[in-house]
Order: C-alpha cells, then structure tokens, then sequence
C-alpha cells in the first residue's frame, strides 16, 4: 500500500474512532460527522455501520425525551442507513421520506417472496409504529425474534415498542437482554433509567442517573431526567440542583427553566430571570426552548406580584405552543355528546353485573389542576390505599377499542362496546387490573389511579369495572381553567393552550358528568376544592365513607406521607393546608374574558353540578 492510500486509511479510521466518541456523548453531532466522512466514502461498510447505530442512539435519546416524531425519524434513519439488500432500498427511503403506504405496499410485496426476511419485517414493524399501529408492531419484530433471536437491532426496536405502550415489565426485560449483549451501552442504560422512572421505582433510577452522569456530565437532558425522578421521590433540594445543572450545561434548555417554576414552591431570583430574558431575545434558539422559557418567566414574574408582565408571557408561551398541535375544540365537544347518547340508563340497567367485580380500583377524574393531586394525597395516607400515578391504561384500551390507525379514521368508541357481551366487558375490565398490577408496591386491597381525562371513560368504568369508586375533583371554572393555562404539559392536554379552549372543554366535561349523575345517580362522588380547603375533616370524612374505609388521623396528616409523586401539585402537597390559592386567579381577572365568555352558563351555576 502506497504511502496516500496508507494516510487516507488511517485518516478515515481516526474519523471513525471520533465518531463512535461523539456517538457516546452526542448522538446528534455523531450522526453529523459520518454524514461527512460518507460523503468521502460513501460506500464504507463501516461509517455506514456505526451512522446506523448513531442514528438509532439518537433515537433513543429523543424517546426519552417524549420527542415522538424526532424519534420515528431517527429510527427510519437508522434503518436505511442499515439496509444493504438493493430490494429493499427503495422501501427505506419511502419510509424516511414519510410515504409510509409507498412503504408498506414494498415491503407487504417482498415479504410474499420472502417471509422470513427479518430485516424487512422489521422495517414492516416500523411503519406499523408510524401510523400507531403498536399491536401491530409489536406482533412484527416478536415474530423478526423468533426467527432470529440474537438480531440485537430488532431486539432493540421491540423493547421501544413495548415502552411506548408502557409496558414497562417487558420492556425492561428487552433492555437486559440489550444490556446483556453491551453493558456499557449508554442508551440501553438510559433506557432502563427511564423505564424505572416510568414505573415509580425512582431508588433503582436514581443510582443509574448518577452513573449515567459521571460518564456525561455535560448531557443537559440526562441532568433534566435525573431531576424529574429526584423531584418525585421528594428530594427537592437535589432537584433544584440537577436541574441548574442542566442549565449551567446548556443556558439555552427552557424546559430546565420551567421544571424549576413547576416546583410551584421554588422562587427565581433577579439573575434568574435576567438570564431568561437574554435567552429569549436570541434569535438562534428552538420553539420548544421559546415556550418553556415564557411559561417559567410567567411563573417568576408571577411570584413578583407582576401580574400584566406575567400574563403576557403565559399568554406567548401558549400561543407558541398552541401552534405545535392540531386541537379542534369541536372534536372533543362530538365525541364526547356521543359518549352520553351512548351511555343510557337502559344501557347500564341491561347489562348490570357484568364486567370484573374486583373493588381495588378508586379512579380520580377531572380536569387537570382541579385538586385530584389533593385528593390522591389524602387517600392515599390512608392504612387500606395505595397511591400509584396518573396511569394510561384506560386510555390505551378506549384508544384500541377505537380501532382508529390513521388520523383520518372516524373512531368507533364507545359505541364498539355495544357488541361486546359481559365475558367480553369482564376480560376488559381484568385486563385492566393486570395491565396496572406492575404499579402495585404493597399489598393494600385498594389502589388510585388519578389519571384525570378518565373524566370521559366513566361510562367504560362502569361496565367493567363496576365495583370501582369515581371522584370527580371539582374546582372554581375560573380558577382551575385558569391554572391550567398557566401549566405547560409535557402531552395530552392539548386543550389547555387557549382560553376559550379551555372554557368549552370544561362545559363539555361539566356537562358529560352532569349526564352521569342523571343515568347513574349517586355512583360518582363529587369533591369540590373550595370545600375540601375550607373543612378538611368533615370533606375527608365523606371521602373516605365514599370508598367503604374508615377513617384515620393520618389522611389529615397527608403532608407527612414520603411517598412518591409525580404530578406538578408535588411540592404543594407536601405542605398543609393552605387557602390563598383559591381566589389567586383574580389577579388576572382583567384578562380572562375570553375563559369567561366560554364558561357561559357554567360560570354562574359553580357549584351546582
């Protein structure tokens, strides 16, 4: 080998061993240098090795961070940067392009020649999770498992999978196997990091955080990650530190800014809020950093008794935010009129006992902001409770029975639950309790599942899972529709970035559950918020007769119970009782017209229900 061709080997291999540094540490800037050495080398078996497993680390990393499209993007990339079969390329490039059909009808054709070909069923897998068909997919790569078990990129595929359907037993029993085959891997560790987290096991998250951080202690998103979980354990303290990690590592990172302001108890100083007001006048910075910095200056400037300044920036942070999403007020407003045409007193009187009889579930529902953090916090001070989290369950069975696979389809729930007869409503209803078992820590006979938009699957609650408590947390429309606007949430309440969003979603809800005490009078307890601050005992001790328990001193001390929890009211109720939050929101009263005018009729009945 000549002395050219012997430099420009070992140029590309000195290349190449950066890359996989940066793969580590950076997925992003990992993926950004093999795009440059390929463009040199464009045929390196090797660069095109490692892009694939830099793309699907990015992939990962944005999994974590609930970057859902990010991800799918990352992960289209990883395979096509994988594929060497030339029939196949052009299904690769069909599915990075985002022509998922074009996609799907060349890898469906392939596969009738070859069925077995366990790159291309995965690629099948991964159109499937595109369009959120996850059964699907995960049907798919458990079959590519079968047929090639060590097929570690696969392996990798179908633990995200059963993770974005938190599945999280399975899940984790995918990234050991992961980490079995490479320990060291920094994603598959993270992966389980978040995992843990998923699942409220923040004593064995925390330690892998901490290691995780040794090895990157300049990764801001693992700093933001390890400070979630040390919140929701209660560690406050450490959490104000992770998190200013986290800034002190990227100055720029707005969600580090308002994860500090949803600590509802923290105060920024004057340094603090200059420092996001020089953020915010950049030019250079993302959206999502833009949003999260004027809800958290909203909150600062909030806590200074500043309120016009205040609402301003809620006000940007939500029209901001507002323009990320496609939410139709009038989509909730049909379905859920469906939901109550549906759910007829005749309906329940026909098929009353039947679904699982099991009494353990005690559902809390709502809108978020009303209380239910409260509410949770109390039962679950209680010797006979156990509180868990805001659990996806229910959805995720209203989402399958739905059978809707692309945004276009019209949703057929509730109304499939009319052809299902009471074996069907009861294997729904244990699939419910073995689905949520894994939240289960003790062996307390009864469980909280908070999770508040069950407000609209009462109906389903009810045939199949009859013997469960429901209440419903109520709060002052002003008040709560308000708080609402000033919390950014992370997903599912796309409602709440608009004023008269959030004023029509709450009539349809009021008027859902108003449907409920007609048709099912006396079955849900209604806890309104004001009454709960103003005589805590006599409210608890109609909560707790509710639920068939007795009462106990500790339900009042609830502010003493350590227990995880990871809502954003997790600092408040850690704290006693207090009172000035009940008429805060007239600080603001000069600017809710808007919420005002699209509470109508449910303004001036508060609190009739």
């Amino acid at each position: 080998m000549g002395s050219a061709a012997t430099e420009h080997v070992g140029t590309l291999a000195t290349a190449l061993s950066h890359a996989k540094r940066l793969l580590a540490a950076s997925p992003a800037l990992a993926v950004e240098q093999l795009h440059e050495i390929l463009k040199v080398v464009p045929q390196d078996a090797g660069a095109r090795a490692l892009l694939s497993s830099a793309y699907r680390a990015l992939g990962d990393r944005l999994t974590v961070e609930e970057d859902r499209a990010g991800a799918d993007r990352a992960y289209g990339e990883s395979i096509r940067a994988s594929v060497n079969d030339p029939r196949l390329l052009n299904a690769a490039s069909a599915l990075c392009a985002g022509q998922l059909p074009i996609a799907e009808r060349l890898l469906r054709a392939h596969l009738k020649q070859q069925p077995t070909d366990v790159a291309a069923i995965r690629m099948l897998a991964e159109v499937a999770a595109r369009i959120g068909r996850h059964g699907d997919a995960e049907n798919l790569l458990r079959r590519a498992l079968e047929l090639a078990p060590s097929f570690e990129a696969a392996r990798h595929n179908y633990a995200i999978i059963l993770y974005r359907q938190q599945k999280m037993a399975e899940a984790l029993g995918e990234i050991d196997w992961l980490l079995g085959r490479d320990a060291r891997n920094l994603n598959y560790r993270n992966l389980k990091a978040a995992s843990l987290a998923r699942l409220g096991e923040y004593s064995s998250a925390i330690p892998l955080y901490v290691q995780l951080l040794k090895e990157m202690p300049r990764d801001p998103r693992l700093w933001l990650s390890y400070g979630h979980a040390l919140r929701s354990a209660g560690r406050q303290s450490e959490s104000v530190m992770a998190y200013r990690k986290c800034i002190d590592a990227a100055p720029e990172f707005g969600e580090a800014y308002w994860s500090l302001a949803n600590l509802k108890t923290f105060r920024f100083d004057t340094d603090d809020i200059a420092c996001m007001r020089k953020v915010l006048a950049r030019t250079d910075i993302r959206d999502e950093d833009r949003y999260h910095l004027h809800f958290a200056l909203g909150k600062a400037l909030e806590d200074a008794n500043e309120f016009s300044a205040s609402f301003d920036h809620y006000a940007l942070g939500n029209q901001l935010r507002r323009t990320q999403g496609n939410y139709d007020a009038n989509d909730t407003t049909v379905q859920l009129r469906r939901s109550a045409s549906f759910f007829t007193r005749e309906r329940f009187d026909q098929l009353a006992g039947t679904g699982a009889q099991d009494p353990d579930p005690i559902f809390i529902v709502g809108l978020p902001r009303a209380g239910s953090t409260l509410i949770e916090q109390i039962l679950a001070s209680h010797s006979q409770v156990e509180g868990t989290m805001e659990l996806p369950d229910l959805s995720f069975l209203a989402r399958r029975l739905s059978g809707v696979k692309l945004k276009t389809d019209a949703s057929k729930y509730p109304d499939s639950l009319g052809d299902m007869d009471g074996d069907a409503l009861r294997a729904l209803g244990e699939e419910y309790l073995e689905r949520t078992r894994i939240h289960r820590k003790t062996d307390r006979p009864y469980f909280i599942d908070k999770m508040p938009n069950n407000f609209a699957h009462v109906g389903m609650i009810q045939l199949i899972l009859p013997g469960a408590k429901i209440i419903d947390a109520r709060r002052h429309p002003m008040a709560n529709c308000f708080s609402a606007f000033k919390q950014h949430f992370a997903r599912g309440q796309t409602f709440s970035y608009s004023l008269e969003d959030l004023g029509r979603y709450y009539r349809d809800y009021a008027g859902l559950m108003a449907h409920f005490d007609s048709v099912l009078p006396g079955r849900i307890h209604r806890v309104f918020y004001e009454r709960m601050i103003g005589d805590t005992e006599s409210e608890v001790r109609r909560l707790l007769a509710y639920c068939g328990l007795d009462f106990e001193p500790s339900c009042l001390a609830f502010h003493e119970n350590e227990r995880a929890v990871r809502t954003a009211s997790s600092e408040q109720v850690r704290q006693p009782i207090y009172r000035s939050s009940i008429e805060h929101w007239k600080n603001y009263e000069q600017w809710l017209g808007p919420l005002r005018d699209a509470l109508g009729p449910d303004l001036s009945d508060y609190p009739q229900a």
